[in-house]
This record gives structure tokens, sequence and C-alpha cells, in this order.
């Protein structure tokens, strides 16, 4: 008989670099193998799973949904649905919502979306500008607003007047954008680039920027969002209002969900058949989502996901201080963390599986440290002490 990683090869793309391990069951900040063995997975299959596996409020809200019907098209309104734009809108700067399946997806609406903005005051004024090593997403449009080569070179030509520029270089943005600019999307901590943070004062004149130039302020907040970094919104622990704020990943408790979230003044850009999603806006998965919302909005929740973020990276730094010549740098906010190794990032993650640690790697050479929002102090003790018996190994 053939084992499932047997049939894994043979029946499914080969597009991933799978773990070694047959994951049967979760629950909370463990995933358990076939053998019964306990990982404590330090990334929550990549900040998706923000309350923990199989979280009681979100199963609840899934069967209570499912109960009553799993799908309707997009041509009636749906309760749950309306329920979570609502929450969305009163707890961001937004006006109105458009669900998405993922966070590609919404990118690739805020594109189309900058691109009508922008030739409803002038037919060329169509140039987007992103960031170098920055990560929007796979799909062609979202590949192109990507700024890494690597994951384009080979689906080439790529989407026109997509500019990108470094990272927290306000002299080079000054010479990049002008009035043919129609929008800027931006993280502002880089995921995938290496859990980088824009500085506050760069921010400030990106804003004055996009004021002179009429261009608008799109925010990725795919990996951000949600409480990830402290706040429900990265955006919201600096002097910038964006026009339009895109989600997913946390955002459906497991269950593929993305949105775009826009400003009052472009509620009416989009019209009837100017976009669509068969899927987007499922209602079992926006009932989830706004379990989720319920839950990481109750007072004093954001706050201990910052104690928390604080508490793992004095710690890291601490540990940076007994092993200086692995851990490089410590770079993060709230609970995306990034420990830069180097060159030891790979042995540090293949490690972590023998002592039951999940850890994964970004930008070839930084350890990322997403975990459930609601991990406890005992939970983050146990990363820790296994982080640093790797660490002595390595």
């Amino acid at each position: 008989m053939k084992s499932i990683f047997e049939k894994d090869n043979e029946y499914i793309l080969n597009l991933y670099k799978r773990n070694n391990l047959h994951i049967t069951k979760a629950e909370g900040c463990y995933l358990y193998d076939s053998n019964g063995q306990s990982y404590l997975d330090m990334f929550s299959g990549i900040a998706v799973n923000s309350l923990g596996q199989r979280n009681k409020e979100v199963i609840k809200a899934i069967e209570k949904q499912l109960s009553k019907y799993n799908h309707l098209s997009n041509y009636f309104v749906s309760e749950p649905v309306i329920d979570l734009a609502q929450f969305l809108v009163e707890f961001s700067s937004a006006s109105k919502v458009f669900f998405t399946n993922s966070g590609a997806e919404a990118n690739e609406a805020a594109i189309k979306l900058a691109r009508k903005f922008g030739r409803t005051i002038d037919i060329d004024k169509t140039e987007i500008v992103t960031f170098y090593n920055s990560f929007h997403g796979r799909t062609t449009g979202t590949m192109t607003l990507t700024g890494q080569e690597k994951y384009k070179d080979s689906f080439a030509p790529v989407l026109p007047q997509i500019k990108h520029v470094k990272f927290n270089d306000i002299d080079e943005l000054k010479k990049v954008v002008s009035d043919r600019t129609c929008a800027m999307f931006l993280e502002i901590v880089q995921g995938e680039g290496g859990v980088r943070q824009l500085c506050p004062k760069y921010v400030q004149e990106l804003s004055e920027l996009a004021k002179k130039h009429n261009f608008l302020l799109i925010i990725d907040e795919i990996q951000t969002g949600l409480c990830r970094t402290g706040k429900l919104f990265s955006y919201q622990s600096l002097d910038v209002v964006p026009d339009v704020i895109t989600l997913a990943k946390g955002l459906g408790g497991g269950l593929p969900l993305g949105a775009m979230l826009v400003s009052e003044k472009l509620d009416n850009i989009l019209q009837h058949g100017d976009h669509g999603s068969t899927f987007g806006g499922n209602p079992v998965a926006c009932a989830a989502g706004t379990a989720v919302l319920k839950t990481i909005t109750k007072e004093g929740f954001s706050q201990q996901v910052t104690g928390k973020g604080e508490y793992i990276i004095n710690k890291l730094k601490s540990l940076k201080k007994r092993h200086p010549k692995i851990i490089k740098e410590i770079r993060g906010k709230g609970l995306m963390i990034g420990i830069d190794v180097g060159e030891f990032a790979n042995v540090i993650k293949e490690r972590g599986i023998k002592h039951c640690l999940l850890l994964n790697v970004t930008s070839n050479s930084v350890i990322r440290i997403l975990p459930p929002l609601n991990i406890s102090y005992g939970e983050i003790d146990e990363f820790l002490n296994k982080f640093e018996l790797i660490l002595k190994e390595t």
C-alpha cells in the first residue's frame, strides 16, 4: 500500500516543499502526527490560525451557519456577510468592503480599483509603485507588484506600469512618484521580506506625497492585520489613513477568506460588472470571520498580544547575547517576529522538527515567528527553551 507521501507526490503538483510529517489532528497551538507526537506550531499556518486550531467560538459560528445554508450566490444579501463587513468598517477607516477568497485576490481587486480611480482623473494616471523585497501574492498582477524577481522571472511578461522603490528611502520615492501615479501598495511590516518595518517619518512623508500627486495609499494588511502586530491593523500605530486595506490569512479563522476595504471616496469607483467573485464572501467563512473579530476586539486582547511580543523579543535578545555568532538581528512587532540567523536558518528549521518545534524560514535567513495570538506564556517558554537547545546544537 502506498504511503500518504507517495500519493501526495503522485497526484499533487509539486509546488511545495513538504515537511516530512503526517499531521492527523490539531488543538490550540499544537499539531499531532500519525504517531500521536505533538509539535508546537510557531507559525500557525503562516498566520492563518490566529486563534489556534479548533477554536471553540469559531467552530460554533461555523456550525450555526451550516445549519442554515453553506453558500449563496452574490445575487442575494447574506446576514453573516453583512455582519462581518459592518464589523470591519466600524473598526477601521473604511467605508465599504468587498470580500474575496484570498489575499492575492484582494490585492488583484485593489489593482483594478486603483487603475480605474486613476483613469477617472487622467487616462494616463495608471502607474503603481511598490517596494523592492515586498510580497503581495502569486497571481499575475500581484506577482508583478511583488518586489522580488525570483517570483516572476519565469513568467514574463508581467503587468506594465508597475515600479519599485527601496524600502524606507524617501528620496528615491520622490523621484519615482508623479501625477501619473495612481496608487502605492505597501506593507507596514514586510513579512516575506524578512520582517522589516517602515519608519514613521517615511510614512508621514509618503502621506504628503499621496496628497500632492493624488494617488491612493493601499496598505496590504494580509499578514500584519487583525492584531498580528499588536494593533487591530498595523497602520493604526502610525500617522496614516489608508485609502484601501487588503486582508486575508487570519480573517476566516482557518477558512479561505480575504477582503478589500475601501474609503468613502472610493465607494462608487467600481460599478456593477467591474469585478466579482463566485465564492468571495462565503457565508460560512464570514461567520467564522465574525467570531474571530469578536474575540480579537475584546478589551485587553491587543494589549496581551503586545505584551507577549515584548516578552519574546526581550528573551530573544538575551539569547542573542549568548549566541552572537548565530543570531544576527531580532526584528518585529507584536507576534510578528523575525530572527535573522543568516546561513543557519534552514538547519535551525530542520532541527526544530526533531525537537517537536515547527518553525518557518523567510527571506532565506530569517526564522519568522507567527504563533497563534492566544498562545500562553507557558507555550512561549516552551518555544524559547527548545529554541535555545537548537542554538546550542548549531
